[in-house]
């Protein structure tokens, strides 16, 4: 695997776990103001979160400058 593509992954994957924390968060939130937490719900949200963060990494990251 050459080093480009390791350093895209490992940006791509650092920005989809945040996303997927951020996510995880405002799911459970909303749901412990209107009742218990649905975990089933934070669980999907926060994997379709970093599934789409993943995709949209596809197009750039700017953490990533050209050429490395």
């Amino acid at each position: 695997m050459s080093e480009k593509v390791k350093t895209w992954l490992k940006a791509a994957g650092i920005r989809s776990v945040k996303t997927m924390a951020q996510t995880a968060i405002g799911v459970i939130g909303a749901s412990t103001v209107i009742s218990s937490v649905d975990w089933i719900m934070v669980g999907s949200a926060t994997v379709l979160a970093g599934a789409l963060s993943m995709l949209t990494s596809v197009a750039g990251l700017p953490e990533i400058k050209d050429g490395e």
